[in-house]
């Protein structure tokens, strides 16, 4: 019989379990190919699978990999979390307060993650690896935008807020949307999607709209053709979404911090914490912060190919 890999399931951007965003970690995976990590990631069909790994420096904690089930990404923020979370619980195993500090080794670079338990409620907070910048996409008209997500071309942009499209490891497609109704009707629609989305030069649409109940925007993100029709919460879209705010003037010089919410069509409400930091009108660090919590563990055989 095949060695087993040890796995975790864990929902994360919550405190609830069986809402935020799934998420699966392998550990020991040291030996693993790619080919054998993206078959993995494609057994589990989550939007991402993280794979644990020794560190290339011993100064860290782990050296990482990430997988949507289609493909590999350099960088993603509810792994990083999850992760962080699982391997701090972990060290600090049978305590209820701690406070921990996390270095991953991802392909996008070194990500620092600071996890904090208080009374049992963990959180996290990672800096993206990458500064966020525009991308060298083309952002779509309003009308092709509304045709892509089935909506009026009135329901594309509020105030100063206009299609745009932004890299920091990964790229997104930005589209604001004037309403919570309007967010709510959105989803892809061929052939204008592909359409978009080639000349964008992204695979991902991440729409968003001034929120309610305390939470500055609700988000959606939609990226089917890397095998995720929508994701309940996206770390680094959320990162990377600074740059779009600023690029639209709603942030400010200095230490901007919002609250963000994502996942609650599909009935996994996902909260996130967004700070960014913002000096000469330039974007010098970005922060994300979420909890997680434990769902289950089991083991995985290792794929043959």
């Amino acid at each position: 019989m095949s060695r087993l890999l040890p796995f975790h399931t864990m929902d994360v951007f919550t405190a609830e379990p069986f809402s935020g965003n799934p998420l699966a970690i392998v550990e020991d995976a040291d030996g693993l190919t790619t080919s054998q990590m993206q078959t993995i990631a494609r057994e589990f069909n989550l939007s991402e699978t993280i794979f644990v790994q020794t560190p290339a420096d011993p100064a860290h904690t782990a050296k990482v990999r990430i997988f949507f089930p289609t493909d590999e990404i350099p960088f993603a923020g509810h792994p990083t979390i999850g992760c962080a979370i699982h391997l701090a619980k972990r060290q600090f195993a049978g305590k209820d307060d701690f406070e921990a500090a996390i270095t991953l080794e991802e392909e996008a670079g070194l990500v620092p993650v600071r996890v904090e338990s208080v009374g049992g409620v963990v959180t996290a907070q990672f800096t993206a690896p990458v500064v966020p910048v525009a991308h060298n996409g083309d952002a779509p008209s309003a009308e092709l935008a509304a045709a892509a997500l089935g909506l009026d071309e009135t329901d594309i942009g509020f105030g100063s807020h206009v299609p745009g499209v932004h890299i920091g490891g990964p790229a997104f497609l930005y589209i604001p949307v004037a309403s919570l109704a309007a967010l709510g009707r959105a989803g892809p629609r061929e052939p204008h999607w592909s359409k978009m989305i080639a000349a964008a030069k992204v695979d991902s649409a991440y729409l968003y709209t001034p929120g309610g109940d305390g939470t500055d925007y609700q988000a959606r993100m939609f990226s089917p053709t890397a095998g995720i029709p929508e994701d309940p919460a996206t770390g680094s879209a959320t990162a990377i979404l600074a740059a779009q705010l600023l690029r639209s003037d709603a942030i400010e010089e200095g230490t901007s911090r919002l609250c963000l919410l994502q996942g609650v069509e599909m009935g996994r409400r996902s909260e996130l914490g967004l700070e960014i930091d913002v000096a000469d009108s330039t974007i010098s660090a970005v922060r994300v912060s979420g909890s997680a919590v434990p769902v289950g563990s089991g083991n995985i055989r290792i794929p043959s190919v």
